[in-house]
């Protein structure tokens, strides 16, 4: 049985508004500057992922951290870079996963969602056979918090050291109806013009370098598509064999498989995240040994905008999770 704590996560009066918090880091933020050299990496069936690392050159035994953003993200958002920023100054090594599609159009019509691990274990297996003798880490936000969990529970190889997930949609089903409601229709509007949007351009880059593979984009059934059910319903479950959302929601949802989890894990969520409900809250006894729950009552999603010195809170907390292992 796993462990819940209370997180020391304190905002500000004024900042106490959930959508203040989730909404101050993508519109009030300019982003941070960090140096960082990308590199092209060439997957089994033809297509590729762009990763971005940062921090110290590499040398045996080192540390490197392995990034991993959300639904419609890459590593320019502005949480990936903030943590890039942030391990970089302090002397640490980190490699910011680019998902099929995210920052420039890919070569298949694959893309991602919350049980996809293949690329995920693709990635970790190459950081580890760069150097054999280091140290990894993975921090997972929102739903690639969820592809981290998933792996940990259906594939875990060893090879990495700690996780930490944050503001990961553990019901999928319930994260769904969420966003159906109030103002969080407002994110759920943004994420699915983006999404759509993507696979216009996809369409279009493929037409040109993989015409089979438009073909499998030209079948889908891409118009309505209002609401994440429909948007999992119509592209989502064909392209990766589900039978549909409830489907791919049952079988990727990362909580109930929370139990499954052995290597160390932290999960960071809140109360009044947008994107979800209390309910979607883990119980102690749904906890596998390995894994502490820490929750806040306020921080949005991906939020946690601390006052003064404090503002990028999750920064300096998942800076403190990664030295908290003494790797460097």
């Amino acid at each position: 049985m796993g462990e819940i704590l209370h997180s020391s996560f304190r905002a500000p009066l004024w900042l106490r508004n959930p959508h203040l918090q989730t909404l101050w880091g993508p519109l009030g933020r300019t982003l941070p500057e960090v140096e960082r050299q990308q590199e092209r990496l060439e997957l089994p069936d033809g297509d590729y992922l762009l990763l971005d690392w940062a921090g110290p050159a590499p040398e045996p035994g080192q540390l490197t951290v392995i990034l991993l953003h959300g639904l419609s993200g890459c590593s320019d958002s502005h949480y990936m870079r903030g943590f890039q920023k942030t391990f970089a100054d302090a002397g640490i090594r980190s490699v910011a996963i680019n998902s099929r599609g995210a920052k420039q159009p890919n070569d298949t019509a694959l893309c991602y969602h919350a049980g996809e691990t293949d690329d995920v274990d693709t990635v970790i297996e190459h950081v580890f056979h760069q150097d054999p003798t280091g140290h990894r880490l993975a921090i997972g936000v929102s739903l690639g918090g969820s592809r981290l969990l998933n792996w940990l529970a259906h594939r875990d190889s060893g090879r990495l050291t700690g996780v930490a997930a944050v503001c990961a949609p553990l019901r999928l089903d319930l994260c769904a109806n969420r966003l159906d409601r109030g103002l969080s229709r407002m994110y759920r509007k943004h994420l699915i013009t983006e999404l759509l949007a993507s696979f216009d351009r996809k369409k279009a880059h493929l037409d040109q370098v993989n015409p089979p593979e438009a073909k499998r984009l030209y079948r889908l059934n891409m118009t309505g598509i209002r609401s994440f059910w429909r948007y999992d319903d119509q592209i989502i479950a064909p392209l990766y064999g589900f039978r549909g959302a409830s489907h791919y929601y049952a079988e990727c949802s990362a909580g109930p498989r929370l139990l499954q989890i052995r290597t160390p894990t932290l999960l960071l969520q809140n109360r009044d995240d947008p994107f979800m409900t209390p309910a979607t809250l883990p119980k102690k006894a749904e906890l596998g040994p390995a894994v502490t729950l820490e929750i806040s009552e306020n921080g949005g999603h991906v939020g946690f905008i601390g006052g003064a010195d404090n503002r990028y809170w999750l920064e300096q907390r998942l800076l403190a999770f990664v030295q908290g292992y003494g790797f460097r």
